[in-house]
């Protein structure tokens, strides 16, 4: 599956609003910029938001399991999404050398290098993760409403001038 498609399963398609007032002040070349830089930040956050999640899902699975994960263990808690779908490695992000900013980053790093024991520390470490996964879901969410509102306003440009998507065409 390539990374558009898994992107379209995810998200509903772009509805197509009307003017965007903040965004017609831009040129079409920095129109592009933007939505592009939205797409960025939006695959940084989504990068976090997916090491958040998997690590609360290796602390409450060490939680229960009585020995050191086997690597069966690690596949099936890393690869499960609870919906049924398989969670599939995000495409657009390599790995990098160095990660991402983040806000709160030291806590963050904090939460992640700490070795909790017992229910009570365990159930502690997964709430504080839980309230930053919340957090970078709503930033995300945030995001995906400027990139589709840019994406939107794309369209229109189109619609009204065909030509001015031929830019994107590679030039010979």
């Amino acid at each position: 599956m390539s990374t558009e498609q898994a992107v379209a399963r995810r998200r509903p398609p772009v509805k197509s609003a009307g003017p965007a007032p903040e965004l017609s002040r831009l040129g079409l070349a920095e129109l592009r910029a933007y939505r592009a830089a939205l797409s960025a930040e939006e695959d940084k956050v989504s990068y976090w938001r997916r090491l958040v999640q998997g690590r609360v899902d290796l602390l409450k699975a060490q939680a229960v399991s009585e020995n050191t994960l086997s690597l069966v263990d690690l596949v099936r808690v890393l690869g499960d999404t609870g919906s049924g779908r398989a969670r599939r490695t995000l495409m657009r992000i390599p790995a990098p050398l160095q990660l991402p900013d983040l806000p709160d980053l030291d806590e963050l790093c904090h939460l992640w290098a700490a070795d909790p024991q017992g229910v009570d520390e365990v159930a502690d470490v997964v709430d504080r993760l839980h309230v930053k996964e919340k957090r970078l879901s709503a930033y995300r969410s945030g995001l995906h409403q400027r990139i589709d509102a840019a994406t939107g306003e794309l369209m229109m440009r189109y619609r009204a001038d065909p030509r001015a998507a031929l830019v994107l065409l590679p030039q010979e």
